[in-house]
């Protein structure tokens, strides 16, 4: 037989990833719509600044509830129907944003949408390294950042050029495209495994390595793991999370879900087009805006590409350094124009430049890095509830960081904001440099061996677990 194909899993990877374009398009769309409601009323009621603030920081506090909720939902119903059931509630979101006649309606809208596309943050990056190969497992891992940043790309160019209710009509559309496209695919075979389910597993992963690969080794691989955690006494969720691989794990994908929102990407991305059009540089803050979208995408397709070569950690540390440098240059340029405004003359290039290479550096490193550890790092009985925690401190950062920007901003000043982000960026670079394992090429038991301080011997590429 075959060795198989590697397409199928980058069709399921892609699709079910889709979910991920959602919740982009929503993070993109507060850019370009900011003026629109709060200057021009295009909803046909006013909007105020601090409301404004309400309405793009209520989608991150939406994806924090859920969560841990939705990591249970996982175990529960599995990867494949909760990423589905997700659709109606998607729509809700979306036509409350649609219809809204008053603010209320916004702030209900943005939260649905947040809890949506969070749950998806939780179960997508597990169900792509689930189905991958470990040879594929970063790559198809990254899947998820590429099409986060894809929709932040979407929800840009679409804001730039098309009328609010055409906007919200373009992004509504997107989970009814996810749904058509996901509900073909299969569900992981892991999860098939540990529910005793051992037809259906062998379905799922001959349909994920193609009709004539020979999946007997894998297949057993992944049904004597499965049975193994079966086997093993029940113990309740606290103990589990007290082990000590798990508090590791946990310590290490919560440190860098922390670490990729306080370095400040979601402050610059929801007030990209302000950011902009506050140095008065030659490009308006919309073009500026698509500019950051085309940059994003171009270096998560790097990342995508080189991330099970060059590795997870050199990644992370190349991207601290980066991040570090280009937010110090825009805390100096913003510091120096609020001093003296005529120093800064003919620097307007400086922030443009600073951000698109934080973007670069962001996108192959503390994008797409935290969400593939994070799917890594854990054990089969706690990597639902390990997922969602570490899910629940990005989302929570998001939200606290989407928040205080404004109010830093207009406190302290946009200089000294920008230089707490490259004091994190720093912190962030010593951190991954001394407790971050590198994971690549490494299979989910050869990673629990090494956080357990086992030495681990290397197996095959090919395998899944």
């Amino acid at each position: 037989m075959s060795k198989g194909s590697v397409l199928p899993q980058y069709i399921a990877g892609l699709s079910a990833s889709f979910g991920a374009l959602c919740m982009g398009a929503s993070i993109g769309w507060s850019s370009p719509v900011e003026k629109m409601i709060t200057e021009n009323s295009d909803y046909g009621f006013d909007i105020s600044s601090s409301q404004f603030g309400w309405i793009s920081a209520l989608l991150t506090l939406g994806a924090t509830v859920i969560c841990i909720p939705i990591g249970f939902m996982i175990d529960w119903i599995g990867r494949r129907p909760t990423m589905l059931a997700l659709i109606p509630p998607y729509m809700v979101g979306w036509v409350l944003m649609l219809f809204a006649n008053n603010v209320t309606m916004l702030y209900f809208g943005r939260f649905i949408l947040g809890m949506c596309g969070g749950a998806f943050c939780v179960t997508a990056p597990m169900y792509c390294t689930e189905i991958s190969t470990t040879a594929l497992r970063g790559t198809i891992g990254s899947f998820f950042q590429l099409l986060i940043v894809s929709g932040v790309f979407y929800g840009y160019l679409v804001g730039a050029f098309l009328p609010l209710t055409t906007i919200n009509i373009l992004c509504s559309i997107l989970p009814l495209i996810f749904a058509a496209f996901y509900f073909f695919m299969p569900e992981s075979p892991v999860y098939l495994a540990i529910k005793g389910r051992n037809e259906d597993t062998a379905k799922a992963l001959q349909w994920l390595r193609g009709k004539d690969a020979d999946i007997s080794q894998e297949l057993k691989e992944i049904l004597d793991e499965s049975q193994k955690q079966n086997d093993q006494p029940k113990i309740n969720i606290m103990t589990a999370l007290r082990r000590p691989i798990t508090r590791k794990g946990l310590g290490i994908s919560v440190l860098l879900q922390i670490f990729q929102q306080w370095t400040g990407i979601n402050a610059i991305l929801f007030y990209s087009t302000s950011i902009f059009e506050d140095v008065g540089a030659g490009l308006t803050g919309t073009m500026s805006t698509i500019l950051i979208g085309v940059t994003q995408v171009t270096s998560t397709l790097v990342a995508v590409a080189i991330i099970d070569k060059a590795g997870r950690r050199i990644l992370l540390l190349i991207s601290g350094v980066f991040m570090a440098i280009t937010t110090c240059l825009m805390g100096v340029y913003f510091q120096m124009s609020e001093s003296n405004p005529d120093s800064v003359i003919g620097l307007g290039w400086l922030p443009i430049v600073s951000i698109c290479i934080f973007i670069v550096f962001f996108s192959i490193g503390f994008g797409p890095v935290p969400w593939l550890v994070m799917a890594e790092l854990f054990s089969e009985d706690i990597k639902s509830l390990g997922g969602s925690i570490a899910g629940t401190s990005n989302w929570l950062s998001a939200f606290m960081v989407t928040l205080l920007f404004p109010i830093l901003k207009d406190s302290i000043g946009p200089g000294p904001t920008f230089w707490i982000f490259t004091v994190i960026a720093v912190l962030s670079f010593f951190y991954a440099l001394f407790f971050v394992p590198e994971t690549k090429g490494k299979t989910i038991l050869e990673i629990q061996e090494m956080l357990a301080g086992e030495k681990v011997k290397k197996t095959d590429k090919n395998e899944t677990l």
